[in-house]
């Protein structure tokens, strides 16, 4: 690209959220009135598409350090445009997200504990089900970008599509695979940048999540993954910190941020997403060496700002608020 800044791609889900703050979660056949409700934009897809774009600049929208991008499918509903006018209020270029007629928008239905922030989801894909594997042809977009980021919110089909096309074209590749579904082996092979938590790194590393509680067991999971290719290997811990493992045999467990008052986690793993791929993405284009170890720190100090707030796309902070 002949652009002194990089352009960060995100193929994957929007959906619009509905979320309910409860006392508690509901137990089976329990009835629960919700202290709270809202509807707001999201989608992981978007989630880190918004993430990237408010990361990277001032709340004025003024020099940005990156150009974003999102490719994926909304329905002809008003929710679809809302979430479109969110791409663009917050600085994502959105002309490669397909309006579908007669779809509806994806809907995530959300419930948040509200004493520990902690969430539960519930998604139905609607139009994401539709973004098939001519999205990652279609335009030529990935032609132009420095860093592609993709979730499992689409069909598997178009997730394997991209990466074999991206590694085919010399593109790094951020995968975060959420919800978890077991990837062909050869998915990992020559795969720059992989973000599990902790339940996803024991589905995808075929182990109980138990084996995840000491620093010996996620080494253990993180080089199961390196073996099989992957470069960067990042599992994040929510209240624990955040563990790393580099290809070069660099390791390290960040702790999490002190102090934080959690009121909503929801946004938490996309806003991580968002910032290390800034990183990512700038080392990339410079040419210089990446500095993993930085990137996740910093990743972490915007997540820590994420949860303090409600909602997802709208928890998410600017450049400004964490720097």
């Amino acid at each position: 690209m002949s652009s002194q800044i990089p352009h960060i791609t995100i193929l994957g889900s929007l959906n619009t959220d509905l979320v309910a703050y409860v006392p508690h979660h509901p137990l089976p056949g329990e009835t629960l009135t919700a202290t709270s409700f809202l509807t707001s934009p999201g989608g992981k897809g978007s989630n880190q598409a918004v993430a990237c774009a408010k990361l990277s600049r001032p709340r004025d929208l003024s020099s940005p350090s990156a150009h974003v991008s999102m490719v994926g499918a909304v329905g002809s509903d008003s929710n679809g445009d809302l979430l479109l006018s969110n791409l663009a209020t917050h600085g994502v270029d959105s002309s490669l997200v397909t309006k579908l007629p007669n779809k509806k928008t994806g809907v995530a239905m959300i419930v948040v504990e509200a004493e520990t922030g902690q969430n539960r989801i519930i998604i139905s894909g609607e139009a994401n089900h539709q973004v098939g594997e001519e999205y990652v042809t279609q335009g030529g977009w990935l032609d132009k970008t420095d860093l592609l980021i993709m979730q499992l919110e689409i069909p598997m089909g178009t997730v394997l599509k991209a990466v074999e096309e991206a590694k085919r074209r010399g593109v790094d590749v951020l995968l975060n695979p959420a919800p978890a579904k077991i990837l062909p082996d050869g998915v990992y092979d020559g795969l720059r940048h992989l973000i599990v938590n902790e339940t996803e790194a024991a589905i995808l590393g075929g182990v109980e999540e138990k084996e995840l509680d000491t620093l010996e067991g996620l080494e253990r999971v993180g080089k199961g993954f390196v073996g099989k290719g992957v470069e960067n290997f990042i599992a994040t811990l929510g209240g624990r910190g955040v563990f790393y493992l580099t290809k070069g045999g660099r390791s390290g467990l960040i702790e999490a941020e002190k102090g934080v008052k959690v009121v909503d986690t929801t946004g938490a793993g996309d806003t991580f997403v968002g910032r290390y791929a800034l990183e990512a993405a700038r080392a990339r284009k410079e040419g210089g060496e990446f500095d993993v170890g930085g990137a996740v720190g910093r990743a972490n100090k915007a997540a820590a700002v994420t949860v303090t707030r409600e909602g997802a796309a709208r928890s998410i902070p600017w450049r400004d608020e964490v720097e």
